[in-house]
């Protein structure tokens, strides 16, 4: 029994040296990276240019040479996120940081040194950039406004209606492509605005339709539209003989006629008779015919719907 005893205090013992063997082991490479990270190393990190406030009718030349290399001194912690990728984004600003030329855009490296210090960070310290200069080659495209068309399916509430029009954030869109493809375009369309039962103003962002070969800017435009309660009236409204020769005398029958309207509760109580004209124009009848078709002429900017009950106004030639 004593000899089992001690075989298995020894291997207790075993066991618990290895655990503290591994432990220390483990800790020393912990040490050993520290101190390695702790110093200093040279690496070559690969900046890929991009531009941003392009104009949108500037295309960069896809297979120019973007890229700057960039040999920098820092600490090992420094340097650990470029162990599998040694690139990063340089961003540039056209207005300010390059020189527009009639087909390329330059970007003094060596001058620039500071700006590239400091997207890298202050980590990392600059020994050498190649290329010097760098150039960025171009095209442009051609480019126009349009107007933006929107097109609309809705449906309003029972006695609900637009007030006025639809307002736009922007009223044009510029379009830019081939000379030959822009020709032949001559509007934008906003895709389908469709709302059902609309009792309340109309605030919503839609997306133009796309054209193929040619880029749009902006892509989505805000449509908004005032919405109310409309009401039907009827008014009687004088009507008014234009072009009638002088020596002809005529007598016409009836003197008045009913002008409906559809029109929001607002401005119902302001609708006045001498809103409207209606107006019957000699010179549109023909030999023998012996009737007029009115026409409203004038009317309030307001008025959604109108239209005259009497279809025909018949006279006598005395």
């Amino acid at each position: 029994m004593n000899s089992k005893k001690r075989l298995n205090i020894l291997e207790y013992l075993k066991k618990r040296n290895v655990k503290r063997f591994s432990m220390f082991v483990a800790i020393a490479f912990v040490f050993l990276i520290i101190s390695k990270l702790s110093n200093d190393y040279k690496q070559i990190i690969h900046l890929d240019v991009r531009l941003v406030g392009v104009e949108e009718e500037i295309i960069l030349t896809e297979d120019s040479l973007n890229t700057i290399n960039v040999l920098v001194e820092a600490k090992g912690f420094a340097l650990v996120p470029y162990v599998f990728n040694n690139s990063k984004s340089l961003v540039l600003e056209v207005n300010k940081d390059v020189i527009t030329k009639q087909r390329e855009y330059i970007f003094d490296v060596q001058k620039h040194n500071f700006l590239i210090e400091d997207q890298l960070g202050s980590s990392y310290k600059i020994l050498s950039l190649k290329p010097d200069t760098l150039s960025l080659p171009f095209s442009k495209r051609a480019s126009k406004y349009v107007p933006i068309a929107i097109n609309s399916n809705i449906g309003y509430a029972a006695g609900f209606d637009i007030k006025g029009d639809y307002n736009l954030s922007v009223d044009s869109a510029k379009i830019v492509g081939s000379t030959d493809r822009l020709k032949e375009i001559t509007h934008v369309s906003t895709k389908q605005l469709k709302l059902k039962g609309v009792n309340k103003s109309i605030d919503k962002t839609i997306k133009l339709v796309k054209i193929e070969d040619v880029n749009i800017f902006p892509e989505s435009v805000n449509v908004s539209a005032e919405v109310k309660r409309f009401t039907e009236g009827v008014i009687e409204v004088p009507i008014i003989i234009t072009n009638k020769p002088k020596n002809v005398v005529i007598n016409y029958f009836p003197k008045t006629v009913s002008v409906s309207y559809y029109v929001d509760l607002e401005n119902y109580n302001s609708i006045m008779s001498n809103d409207f004209s209606v107006e019957c124009n000699f010179r549109d009848i023909s030999d023998n015919q012996m009737y007029f078709v009115p026409k409203i002429t004038k009317s309030p900017k307001f008025i959604k719907r109108m239209h005259i009950k009497q279809k025909r106004v018949d006279f006598i030639k005395l």
